[in-house]
């Protein structure tokens, strides 16, 4: 059973953007729980060079069966070229908090 929970991270260049991603994924059912993190300093590779961008994190808390269709709506209203989706299991939780993203996701 817990192997099918994960944890998303996804990283935007506003929190507009963000919001507006979060907005879409609940609307969707392909998201019980999100937190948005505003104020983010993200340092990374990009071109062949160091970077720097202020950024939302987004932490998302669904199933892995619906990843798929996470990524999928989340490119299409993401502006970056490669959008940061990337998940991660949840190897324990309290077993109401999973029951409740079940009832959340339908």
């Amino acid at each position: 059973m817990l192997d099918s929970y994960i944890v998303v991270l996804i990283t935007c260049p506003s929190k507009d953007e963000g919001l507006k991603i979060a907005k879409a994924l609940l609307e969707n059912k392909l998201a019980a729980c999100i937190n948005v993190i505003d104020g983010l300093d993200s340092y990374f590779w990009w071109k062949g060079k160091i970077d720097y961008a202020k950024e939302v994190l987004l932490i998302v808390k669904t199933r892995l069966d619906l990843f798929n269709k996470v990524v999928e709506l989340v490119k299409k209203l993401h502006s970056y070229t490669v959008p940061e989706i990337i998940a991660l299991p949840i190897l324990a939780g309290n077993k109401d908090y999973l029951r409740w993203i079940d009832e959340s996701l339908g």
